[in-house]
């Protein structure tokens, strides 16, 4: 009998969260004794990807295009035939249009990771997006997004399932970053010794609220409320977004913040970058359906100010690991952090734990891919029995 194969389908493998759970994914499957396959156009994560034991599959899956999204579906067909793929896993919405195709018309399971909140403005849109709801299982990476899949479409998804995203806890470890890493980021940021950090990391994009915390720390300026010795850090890849990084530095200098805030570029080293922080802030004005963020800093035992709407209200509990705030509002997020400022390095550091405690419970990586394995296992099966799969 031939070793089942498992086939993810993303567009790109560069740093996110779809990506990095793709390589959980992988890593997990090859530990169980499965093939794993992924069909991407690939990126910085393909190294990370051969050694996990994945197969990489070069191919177009990034384009929107109708007559590529057909011509997708044979290239996967093509796949699932020729490798012996009982599940297909899509983790994006037009290269899973292309596996739905492909699973029907070879047999293959098909499976969806509804990973973001796809924003509908009309019926067309609502149909496009409800591919990821369309799997022989479905997954939703938190119980906001699967209460946001229900609310959404009129036809009930099969086998829908909540599986958190899971940290990976033996990265996200304090005691297993140095004071050298540490010290080196907060050199980076310009960071003095005695300085507390408030740091905001995320790509560089409107919603993710970048303004917003740089109009709090103007309003707690104003009212003089912002503590003297506070570097404030906005971290993330531009990303081609010249003309927000513009308004965003314009923010900062109208404001009289050149000296309070950095603009910092991608950071590679996360789990130091996190360490560097006293408090982590989560600014999304849109709803994340579950948001990285909090949870990895929550991980490193850090404090976090996060937006009261999405996953983070699931890792976040307002008043014990962090603080959950009003999205959009700079008033609420000036109060907030104005609070965290006012507390003791002692108050911090119980809110950090309780926060570290909160992941190491729920939202660990091994939860996560055990949880994931448990859903392919029968789609395997059913597939073995029907097409002798495996």
């Amino acid at each position: 009998m031939t070793t089942p194969a498992i086939l993810q389908i993303i567009p790109e493998l560069d740093a996110g969260g779809a990506e990095r759970t793709t390589l959980d994914i992988t890593k997990a499957l090859i530990a169980s004794g499965y093939r794993a396959l992924v069909a991407t156009e690939g990126g910085r994560l393909e190294r990370d990807l051969m050694l996990a034991g994945g197969e990489l599959i070069r191919a177009h899956m990034a384009s929107k295009k109708p007559h590529r999204i057909i011509a997708n579906a044979a290239v996967i067909a093509r796949i699932i035939r020729t490798q012996n793929i009982s599940v297909v896993h899509a983790r994006s919405r037009a290269p899973a249009w292309s596996a739905l195709i492909a699973a029907r018309l070879t047999g293959a399971a098909f499976v969806t990771t509804y990973h973001g909140i796809y924003n509908a403005k009309g019926p067309l849109k609502r149909w496009y997006n409800s591919v990821m709801a369309r799997g022989d299982a479905v997954i939703a990476n938190s119980e906001w997004t699967a209460r946001h899949i229900l609310a959404t479409y009129r036809f009930q998804p099969k086998n829908l399932t909540i599986i958190p995203r899971g940290m990976d806890l033996d990265y996200f470890d304090p005691r297993r970053v140095s004071a050298e890493r540490v010290a080196t980021m907060r050199d980076w940021w310009l960071a003095k010794d005695g300085q507390r950090v408030i740091l905001l990391p995320g790509r560089l994009t409107r919603w993710k609220g970048q303004l917003v915390f740089v109009r709090a720390l103007a309003r707690m300026k104003r009212d003089g409320r912002l503590p003297p010795g506070v570097r404030a850090v906005i971290a993330g890849a531009m990303q081609g977004r010249n003309s927000y990084v513009s308004e965003i530095i314009g923010t900062i200098e109208e404001n009289g913040l050149r000296d309070v805030v950095v603009v910092s570029d991608h950071v590679t080293d996360m789990a130091a970058a996190y360490l560097a922080a006293d408090v982590v802030v989560s600014a999304s004005t849109d709803p994340e359906a579950f948001g990285r963020v909090p949870a990895e800093a929550a991980a490193m035992g850090r404090p976090v100010i996060a937006t009261d709407h999405g996953g983070a209200r699931e890792t976040v509990r307002s008043g014990e690991t962090g603080l959950l705030v009003t999205p959009g509002s700079a008033t609420a997020l000036a109060e907030a952090l104005r609070d965290l400022l006012a507390r003791s390095p002692a108050d911090l550091a119980a809110m950090g734990a309780k926060g570290r405690a909160l992941i190491e419970r729920n939202f660990t990586v091994e939860r996560m891919c055990a949880d994931t394995l448990e859903v392919y296992r029968p789609l395997i099966e059913r597939s073995r029995k029907s097409h002798g799969r495996g």
